[in-house]
Formats: structure tokens, C-alpha cells, sequence
């Protein structure tokens, strides 16, 4: 018997019609191919923009690419259980992390799974990880501050809860180290916080939750950690899961500091993700919405108005330069972003000047707003002074002949430069450094010499602690200097400075 060209056509369309009515599209899909962290999925008509959907081996996937004929889809997980011609699911459900008060003291990853190994998260909520941010009428001006415990920052680059203020400097000059301490310095308030670790390594990861633990700050701290071993897309993805449980907070009336660590290497594994998504690249290779992709994770900081809650979400962003190349595509599009930024300078860490900062590049768009009146009072003149100190000392390093005047600024401005300097792990409150700064601002440590300054400091905060704790406890009350207050700082420095001297036998 002969079979009929006609006749195998016609089994062929009716096996196919037969097949496609078994198969619904619109929720399931196939690999088309996958590789690099990225799948192409045939199918999944009515999937979603940002939706997770379920790859075999319970795998999760972002939907990021919508095309005509296919999906592309950035992978969370181990990319090797992943085959061609694997069954793909929608989940419906756009991506989310666990939020709330159940995520602090843990470390998970960059879509909210604890690696910390102590068990469930038990979180009670979950929040999308891309959100629009507060539009203008939902905002507040920024007015409170949020310390650092770096006098250099507090003083002259002040931060507000609410401000995105940009730390960004060569690597290995302490900017992770500077955004560390702003979580300790917490440890006393009422603010919650956020370390999102991006494309660091794990044994640094490690050392960070170690040092939070060890300084009694990680019961109030959720550590996001996208490690340099894990895929582009979850590096990705960690920004913005840590600013959703920063949000959370915000949200309910509270108030969170966030630290993006650092959004270079989130902008890198971006470039790959794109680029392997076929996405067109644009300046430097990277693609052309990587402003977009900063900015609205950046814009999510804010301060709420009092109809909201009066919350308010604080970001340092961490930004790493080459060869402190500050006008690079990168560190160009966040400074911009950003209400400020604390530039780190390798010349003045390796001088022993720590933190490195530099008064002049580094500016802070929200300033006195976000200082108390007695901060204001002590350090309005600081930047300035130390900026003329910079030019001249310059001039003085030719060897000329210096007048009164300008050697008494070369005095004054070498002990402001020792007594801005501070030690790791150690961030002060507000009161301590006001009186540290008061004594240095107002001429008491001109006569001092600069070896013994920060021996002199320690002395100062125990001599007032024993015998004047008034002085601590006027300032946190007042957050102010008025005339009696600031007799009774003069009086006590005056004191101190002539038993410290007698004690290192200095006239």
C-alpha cells in the first residue's frame, strides 16, 4: 500500500493542532537555550515585565527582555540544572523579597534566602523589589541628622536621614570602612539598617558581619550579600532587594540607613546582563539605561511627609574610581544622582590621614539642614579653615618666611587636620564631638603638640564623663550653645588643658 504525500501532511497538522490544545502557551513556555545566567524562553505569552518564573529544579528566573517571539529571562540560581527543551511556569507573581523585622541579625541573599545557616527567615511580609519611588507631593525636606560618628562627615559633609550621600574614592582607602562605622554609630538611635555587600568577596563579606556582631550592631542590621561568585543577575538584583526591606521601615513610620556596597560592580554585572540579553550598549559598553537604573534605586531615599508616617530612608551609595578618576561615566551619573558626596583620597590615607577625606571635592547639597544648631555653632568655619590650611601649607613647603598670622593658621590647621582623624570602629556621638571640635575651632589645642592630641582627646571625654556630665547631657537635651552652656565648656577645656599639660610636663 502506498501512503500519500498528502495524506503523512495532513497527520502532521492534526498531531500538531492536537498538540498545541494540550499545551497553553500563555502560562507555560520552553528553553529555547540558556547559558551565562540567561535563558531564552519560547512561550509565557501573558508573562510580565520583572515576573519570576519557575525553571525545573526550582530555579527562579526575572523576566526582563519582552520580545515578539520570546522571553528573556535572567536566572537566580544554578544555571547547570537547566537544559534545552526544559518546561518552563509562569508564577504570576513579579519578583519579591521578605521584608520586615524578622530580616535583621540575618544574612541572606540577593532575593532574600538566608546563607547565614540559622534556620528560616519566618518573615510575616514581602515586598516587590521594583517600586516607583515617592513622587514630590509625598516628600519632606530633609531636617534631622543622621551620624555617621566620623567627625569629618558630621561636621562638614553632615548626612540627614532622607539624603543619598555618595562615598566614592580608589579602592582599599576605607570607604567601606567609613559606611561600617555609620552603622554602629546607630547602635543608640532608633535606625535601622542596611548593608548590601555587590560582587564582594565572601571571605570580606564575612569580616563586615563579624565586626557588626562583635560591636553589638548587627541585632539591628540585615546584610544582603551578591557575592563575586555569584551570577550577574543576582548582583543585579541585591541593590534592590536591600532597598526594598530599607522601605519597609520608611514605610511604617520608622527610619533605616542603607549602604550599597558598591554600585560599580552592580553597574558591571549589569553591563554583562545586557549585553548578553542583546541589548544595544551605548557609552563605555554600557547600556543606555544605566542612569535609569541608579537613579530609581537611588530615588527610593527619602523623607517621607508626616500624612505618611514621617519615615525616612537614608542611602550611602559606595562608588569605587579608577586612579581617582571621579569624571568616569559611572561615578559621573551617581554624583549627579546623589545629594552630596565624601571623596576618599589615596594621597591623604597613605599620609595617615584617616578617614582620608577631602574637604575640597567633597560637598553635601543638604548641609546645615541636616546639623544641629550646636554643630553648626562649632564647625561653620571648619571646611574653610582647613581649606586655607591645604593652600598654605603648600606655599609653606617652599621655605619662605612666614608672618604671625599665617603661622598661627598653619598651627591651628595642623591640629583641626589630627583631631578630625579617628580611629575604626569607633564613631562618637554627636555631644563628644562637638567637644572635641569646640576645642579645636576656639584655639585650646594651638599650644598643644600635634603627637599628643589624640591622647589628649581620649583624656577630655573621661575628664568631662567623671566630672562634668552636665556639659554631655545639656548638649543632647539643647542641641545648642548658648552663653551659660558655653562658659561651662570654656571653663572645663581651660581646666583640663593646664592639667594635661602639667601631667606631660609641657609649659
Amino acid at each position: 500500500m502506498q501512503i500519500k504525500a498528502e495524506e503523512i501532511s495532513q497527520i502532521i497538522k492534526g498531531q500538531i493542532k492536537d498538540y498545541e490544545s494540550k499545551v497553553d502557551l500563555s502560562e507555560t513556555g520552553t528553553v529555547i537555550s540558556v547559558g551565562d545566567g540567561i535563558a531564552r524562553v519560547y512561550g509565557v505569552e501573558k508573562c510580565m515585565a520583572m515576573e519570576l518564573l519557575e525553571f525545573p529544579g526550582g530555579v527562579l528566573g526575572i523576566a526582563l527582555n519582552l520580545e515578539a517571539d520570546n522571553v528573556g529571562c535572567a536566572l537566580l540560581g544554578d544555571v547547570r540544572k537547566i537544559k534545552e527543551g526544559d518546561t518552563v511556569k509562569r508564577t504570576g507573581r513579579i519578583a519579591e523579597v521578605p521584608v520586615g523585622p524578622e530580616m535583621e541579625g540575618r544574612v541572606v541573599d540577593g532575593v532574600g534566602s538566608p546563607i547565614d545557616g540559622q534556620g528560616p527567615l519566618n518573615a510575616k511580609h514581602s515586598s516587590k523589589i521594583e517600586v516607583l519611588a515617592p513622587g514630590v507631593i509625598a516628600r519632606k525636606s530633609v531636617h534631622e541628622p543622621c551620624y555617621t560618628g566620623a567627625k569629618a562627615v558630621d561636621a562638614m559633609t553632615p548626612v540627614g536621614r532622607g539624603q543619598r550621600e555618595l562615598v566614592i574614592g580608589d579602592r582599599q582607602i576605607g570607604k567601606t570602612a567609613l559606611c561600617v562605622d555609620a552603622i554602629i554609630a546607630q547602635k543608640y538611635t532608633d535606625v535601622h539598617c542596611v548593608y548590601v555587600a555587590i560582587g564582594q568577596k565572601k571571605s570580606t563579606v564575612a569580616l563586615v558581619v563579624e565586626a557588626l556582631r562583635k560591636h553589638g550592631a548587627m541585632e539591628y542590621t540585615t546584610v544582603v550579600a551578591a557575592c563575586a561568585s555569584d551570577p550577574a543577575p543576582m548582583q543585579y538584583v541585591a541593590a534592590f532587594a536591600g532597598c526594598a526591606m530599607g522601605e519597609y521601615f520608611r514605610d511604617n513610620g520608622q527610619h533605616a540607613l542603607i549602604i550599597y556596597d558598591d554600585l560599580s560592580k552592580q553597574a558591571v554585572s549589569y553591563r554583562e546582563l545586557s549585553l548578553l540579553l542583546r541589548r544595544p550598549p551605548g557609552r563605555e559598553a554600557y547600556p543606555g539605561d544605566i542612569f535609569f537604573n541608579h537613579s530609581r534605586l537611588l530615588e527610593r531615599s527619602c523623607k517621607v511627609n508626616d500624612a505618611l508616617g514621617a519615615g525616612s530612608l537614608t542611602a550611602l551609595p559606595i562608588i569605587e574610581t579608577q586612579a581617582g578618576d571621579v569624571s568616569a561615566f559611572i561615578p559621573t551619573n551617581v554624583i549627579s544622582i546623589t545629594d552630596g558626596q565624601v571623596y576618599l583620597e589615596p594621597n591623604l590615607f597613605f599620609a595617615g590621614v584617616r578617614p582620608a577625606i577631602n574637604v575640597g571635592l567633597s560637598v553635601s547639597r543638604v548641609g546645615g539642614a541636616a546639623q544641629v544648631k550646636a554643630m553648626k555653632q562649632v564647625a561653620g568655619t571648619l571646611r574653610l579653615d582647613l581649606a586655607q590650611y591645604r593652600e598654605l601649607a603648600a606655599f609653606a613647603g617652599f621655605g619662605s618666611d612666614l608672618d604671625a598670622a599665617t603661622q598661627a593658621q598653619l598651627t591651628r590647621g595642623a591640629r583641626l587636620v589630627e583631631i578630625l582623624k579617628q580611629p575604626q570602629y569607633q564613631p562618637l556621638p554627636m555631644e563628644k564631638q562637638i567637644c572635641i571640635l569646640f576645642a579645636g575651632t576656639r584655639g585650646y589645642l594651638d599650644t598643644l603638640p600635634i603627637d599628643s592630641l589624640a591622647e589628649y582627646e581620649q583624656q577630655l571625654y573621661a575628664h568631662i564623663e567623671k566630672n562634668q556630665p552636665s556639659i554631655y547631657d545639656d548638649l543632647k537635651e539643647k542641641q545648642a550653645i548658648d552663653a551659660p552652656l558655653e562658659e561651662k565648656i570654656r571653663a572645663t577645656l581651660q581646666a583640663f588643658g593646664e592639667s594635661f599639660k602639667a601631667a606631660k610636663g609641657l609649659k
